[in-house]
């Protein structure tokens, strides 16, 4: 059955649009961090793997890091364990750990990796200890206890990344296959580590010396004081907005994540809503975009939401 012709000439639109970004972006790596709400629902889990399986279809180098902290939860429950966190991160004791390479590592990853290679892709699936690819270190939090001092609070196998070693994903990505990343990391004793989704993606686009690092959130992107979504920012903007307390709270994490990779020298990040179907290509494929673009290169104009 023929479209009809007012549909057939939005297609041929789109992609008249997306051609200069496809020729630009040809042969460039997109590391994006996917979890959130986009990952628990199927409409958007199969619009996330079809924006994936295109980027890599028209030339790009697209990779997956995942989260997985609700799953975690969830199998927590089901073994009779409470889940405990301090400033919002969980405390990981050795049996909690195994919970979490189990979830993150198996379940999870391998349904991201099924999700991809069932809309026509090839995944293949990686946590940090494949090629000792994510190196760790414990982190510590520090905190003010009630006497007004500083002091260090262990939450146990909780990591930072110590570095990242590309061997591996320079392989995967060589063999025209689309690497999809638990984020477990692993320390020099050979303990393994929780490390947050957001920072390993944000290391690992550093280390691939990325084009993009796209941050998929459960919000329209960072907003200014009257909750309007700021679109293009530089850096300095970054910074100043973090200054006058514009971004805060639970935003300024994923915030400061992008704006180290950018000065780590990643192109740009990207923080878009992981709740609209197909996010990701309109954030890399069109004019106006989505979300909020940050980037140390000179803004021309201005993107419109």
């Amino acid at each position: 059955m023929a479209l009809p012709r007012e549909s057939a000439l939005k297609i041929v639109e789109v992609l008249t649009e997306s051609l200069p970004y496809i020729q630009r972006f040809h042969g460039k790596t997109i590391v994006v961090k996917y979890g959130g709400n986009a990952m628990t629902e199927p409409e958007l889990e199969n619009s996330f793997a079809r924006d994936i399986v295109l980027l890599k279809t028209v030339g790009l180098n697209p990779v997956v890091v995942h989260g997985g902290g609700p799953q975690i939860g969830d199998m927590l429950t089901k073994i009779g364990k409470d889940s405990k966190f301090i400033d919002g991160m969980r405390v990981t004791d050795a049996e909690t750990m195994d919970v979490v390479e189990m979830v993150l590592g198996g379940l999870v990853n391998k349904s991201i990796v099924n999700l991809i290679n069932q809309n026509g892709g090839k995944a293949v699936g990686l946590t940090g200890k494949d090629g000792n690819l994510i190196r760790a270190k414990k982190m510590l939090l520090s905190r003010t206890n009630e006497k007004g001092e500083a002091e260090q609070v262990d939450i146990g196998q909780v990591g930072e990344v110590a570095g990242i070693k590309c061997d591996v994903l320079d392989m995967v990505i060589g063999s025209d296959f689309i690497p999809v990343i638990a984020p477990v990391g692993v320390g020099d004793d050979g303990a393994s580590y929780n490390i947050n989704a957001d920072l390993v993606a944000g290391k690992v686009a550093e280390a691939l010396k990325a084009e993009k690092l796209i941050l998929l959130t459960n919000i329209p992107g960072v907003m200014d004081k009257n909750k309007n979504v700021l679109t293009g920012l530089s850096t300095q903007n970054v910074d100043e907005l973090i200054a006058d307390g514009t971004i805060y709270g639970g935003m300024l994490p994923k915030v400061g994540c992008a704006l180290e990779a950018v000065k780590g020298g990643v192109t740009s990040a990207h923080i878009i809503d992981g709740r609209m179907p197909h996010a990701t290509l309109l954030e890399v494929f069109t004019d106006a975009g989505m979300g909020t673009l940050i980037t140390n290169k000179k803004i021309k104009k201005k993107r419109q939401a």
